[in-house]
């Protein structure tokens, strides 16, 4: 078999096994995987890897090894959800690393993360002092969840006895200049109204938005295609 025609075979065919077991073993994030998630994708990969270079045709040895991979960590991901002391084993706990004024020194050290990564993590979270907080936990999945202090937290409704109105993601009525008919009607609207409300912000032609909305209060807010191209400097 040419070298050329086998490699592009065999890296065709791992993608569409990669694929299949990614499915299988669900579509996490990496900031939402375990330790054992992450590993193991990394291991699947690289066998993935030599499958699709491989010029012998024993590929389908690493295809085993990448199914065998798959399967478990598909049926471990099925055990854990089943089984509170196996995702406890498995997964591991969530681990405090400051409660009440306090830094527990040895959580951190049994957590691998240094007090230097700690005050960062903090600081990332918008946390620059540690008297704002009440509790730091360190998640199974890597990061770090913050709860701040009572009179810290922001303000809401609830605290201020209100009773907002309900809301909902605004609906995209215009997209590049073409009116989307069904999210117009789930809006309650037609295209009279539409037409109205554009004449009323004085756009004349549809093609010339660029994106138009409709937010809970059945407003319509417009964006008209601006044709500029613009760069700040503070952002440099």
């Amino acid at each position: 078999m040419n070298v050329i025609p086998h490699i592009l075979f065999t890296s065709l065919f791992s993608i569409i096994v990669l694929f299949l077991l990614a499915k299988l073993m669900g579509n996490r994030q990496v900031s939402q995987m375990s330790m054992f998630d992450y590993v193991n994708g990394i291991t699947i990969g690289s066998i993935a890897a030599e499958f699709a270079t491989s010029l012998e045709d024993d590929y389908w040895m690493p295809l085993t090894a990448m199914v065998v991979y798959g399967v478990t960590a598909a049926l471990i991901s099925y055990i854990t959800c089943k089984s509170m002391a196996a995702r406890k084993f498995i997964n591991g706990k969530p681990v405090v690393l400051y409660e009440n004024g306090k830094l527990y020194e040895k959580n951190l050290a049994a957590a691998k993360l240094d007090i230097n990564e700690f005050l960062t993590q903090c600081r990332t979270a918008g946390y620059f002092d540690l008297a704002d907080l009440q509790t730091a936990i360190l998640e199974t999945n890597g990061q770090v969840s913050f709860l701040p202090l009572a009179a810290q937290r922001p303000v809401t409704p609830e605290d201020l006895q209100m009773t907002p109105d309900p809301e909902r993601p605004c609906v995209n009525v215009i997209l590049d200049g073409t009116v989307i008919p069904k999210n117009l009607k789930y809006t309650g609207n037609d295209d009279a109204w539409l037409k109205k409300q554009l004449e009323a912000q004085h756009v004349t032609r549809i093609g010339d938005v660029f994106l138009a909305t409709v937010n809970a209060q059945n407003e319509l807010a417009v964006y008209p295609r601006t044709g500029e191209r613009v760069a700040h400097e503070m952002f440099e």
